[in-house]
C-alpha cells in the first residue's frame, strides 16, 4: 500500500500470476463461495477481539504472538489500545536494547508461581516483563509488529512517539543494535541462541528450558536469522534513512544463511551450527530433521527461489504423509527421539518437537500465496480451517492424530489464518 510517499511492502515480493487462466478463474470462484473461509475469518475476528494474551494458558502478552495477530487486532481494537501494548514493550526495553518476551500486570507477577525472574523498569509502573533468554526472536518480533501496525493503520506518527527520552524509531534501532552487539557471531556472520527445536524456546538441558545456563549448548539456526532479516526489511521501509547502515547487514546475513545453513545436497536448512558442542548423542543424525517453521520464515525473508519454495512444500507434504500428521504446520520431521529434552512436554510429536501448529502452518500458506502457489495453498489450508471449526476455536497445537492441545483461544493461530484468508480474498478479487 502507498503511504506518505513511500511503498510499504511485504518482506518478499508478491509474485503475480500473469494473465488469469481457466484454472485461476475456477479457483477464484471456489474461494468466493467457500463458507469455511468466511466462518474461520469471523471466528478469528471474535478471538482477537476478546483480548491480547497469547491464549487461555498464558497470562502474559507475548511479543512473538502479538506480532502475528497485531494486524487483525488493529482492525478490531482502537488504535490507542494497540499502541499502548507496544509502548509497554518499549518501556520494559533493557538498557542494552533487548526486548522482553512478554508482560503481565505487576500484581499478578507478585503472586505468580510460573517461575520467571520478572523484569521491572522505572518507565513502566504497571507491568512486569519476562524474557526466555534461550531465544533470539523478541527484538525482531517487535520490529515486525510495529511495521504491521503502521502498515495496517497508516499511523506513521507513532514512530515519533517518545518513550522515556527516545522515540519509537530510535528504540526500534536499539533493538536491532542489541542483536548485533550481544547475539552476533562474527565467525559465521549470523545470530546465535540456545539449541532449540526449530522456532521453539525450550532448550534440551533443563526441565523447563527457557533460560540460558551453564549447561546451554549455543547454536545458530535459520529461524532466528530469518526473523532478523524480515525485521531489517521492515525497519528499512519504516525508516528509509537507516538503509545505508542496515542494508549492508541484511545482505551479509542473508548470504551467510545460505553459505552456512543451507544444505544444497539435501535441499534443506540444517538444524544447527554448534558453537560449543551438541547436546545430542554423537550417533544421532540431527541433519536428517527438516524444520518446517524456520523454512517458512526463511521463505518470507526471500532466501529461497520459487523453485526451491515448491520443493520445500513437496518435502513438507511428504513429511506430513510419513508422520501421519494433519497439516504442514508440523513443526519438524523426523522428531527428536524420546529423552532428547529434559522438559517432559518435548516428547516425540509433543509441543515443539513435532506438534502441529497452525501458528506456523498459516505462515507457510501466506508464503505459498505470495510466490504464486495459490492452488497448493488452498489445498493445504483446508485441514487447518476445518479443525478450527470442528473444535470451535483456535488451539495452540495439535497431536499427530489431529487432537487439540495446549491453550485454547490461541490468538497467534487466529491471526496467521486470518491474514492468509485475506490473501485468498485478494487473489479472488483480481481474477476476472
Amino acid at each position: 500500500m502507498k503511504l506518505a510517499g513511500f511503498l510499504l511492502t511485504a518482506a518478499v515480493v508478491t509474485i503475480t500470476c500473469g494473465t488469469p487462466t481457466h484454472t485461476d478463474r475456477a479457483l477464484a470462484s471456489r474461494i468466493q463461495k467457500d463458507t469455511l473461509l468466511q466462518t474461520v475469518k469471523s471466528m478469528a475476528r471474535k478471538t482477537v477481539r476478546s483480548g491480547f494474551n497469547a491464549g487461555d494458558g498464558y497470562a502474559e502478552v507475548w511479543i512473538r504472538d502479538y506480532n502475528t495477530f497485531i494486524a487483525l487486532a488493529t482492525e478490531v481494537h482502537p488504535a490507542e489500545t494497540i499502541k499502548e501494548n507496544v509502548r509497554v514493550f518499549f518501556r520494559l526495553q533493557g538498557e542494552d536494547g533487548n526486548i522482553v518476551d512478554g508482560f503481565i500486570p505487576k500484581i499478578r507477577a507478585h503472586g505468580s508461581n510460573v517461575g520467571y525472574t520478572y523484569i521491572y523498569t522505572p518507565l513502566e509502573p504497571n507491568y512486569a516483563g519476562h524474557k526466555n533468554t534461550v531465544e533470539t526472536d523478541q527484538e525482531s518480533s517487535l520490529v515486525q509488529a510495529v511495521y504491521k501496525y503502521v502498515t495496517t493503520s497508516g499511523d506513521l506518527a507513532f514512530l515519533q512517539d517518545t518513550i522515556g527520552d527516545q522515540t519509537v524509531a530510535e528504540r526500534l534501532e536499539r533493538a536491532m543494535d542489541f542483536l548485533m552487539d550481544h547475539r552476533y557471531n562474527r565467525d559465521y556472520g549470523l545470530l546465535w541462541g540456545a539449541t532449540t527445536a526449530d522456532w521453539g524456546d525450550v532448550q534440551p538441558e533443563h526441565s523447563w528450558g527457557v533460560y540460558l545456563n551453564d549447561s546451554t549448548h549455543y547454536a545458530i539456526d535459520i529461524y532466528d536469522n530469518a526473523m532478523f532479516l524480515v525485521a531489517l526489511d521492515n525497519l528499512m521501509v519504516l525508516l528509509p534513512e537507516v538503509k545505508a547502515k542496515w542494508g549492508v547487514v541484511r545482505e551479509q546475513v542473508a548470504q551467510q544463511c545460505m553459505n552456512h545453513l543451507w544444505n544444497s545436497e539435501r535441499e534443506k536448512f540444517i538444524p544447527h551450527i554448534y558453537l560449543n558442542g551438541s547436546p545430542f548423542p554423537g550417533d544421532f543424525d540431527e541433519e536428517a530433521i527438516y524444520y518446517h517453521g524456520g523454512t517458512a520464515v526463511a521463505i518470507e525473508a526471500g532466501l529461497l527461489t520459487k523453485v526451491q519454495v515448491k520443493r520445500a512444500l513437496s518435502r513438507m507434504i511428504a513429511n506430513v504423509d510419513e508422520s501421519g500428521a494433519a497439516t504442514i504446520g508440523l513443526t519438524l520431521y523426523p522428531t527428536y527421539p524420546k529423552g532428547s529434552f529434559k522438559n517432559p512436554g518435548m516428547y516425540p510429536y509433543g509441543y515443539q518437537n513435532g506438534g502441529d501448529w497452525d501458528w506456523f502452518g498459516g505462515r507457510m500458506i501466506q508464503q505459498l500465496m505470495r510466490y504464486g502457489f495459490v492452488t497448493e495453498a488452498y489445498e493445504q489450508i483446508q485441514p487447518m480451517l476445518q479443525r478450527a471449526v470442528d473444535h470451535n476455536g483456535f488451539y495452540e497445537w495439535y497431536t499427530v492424530d489431529n487432537q487439540p492441545k495446549g491453550s485454547g483461544t490461541f490468538r497467534g493461530s487466529a491471526g496467521v489464518l486470518y491474514d492468509a484468508i485475506l490473501l485468498f480474498e485478494e487473489f479472488a478479487s483480481t481474477i476476472h
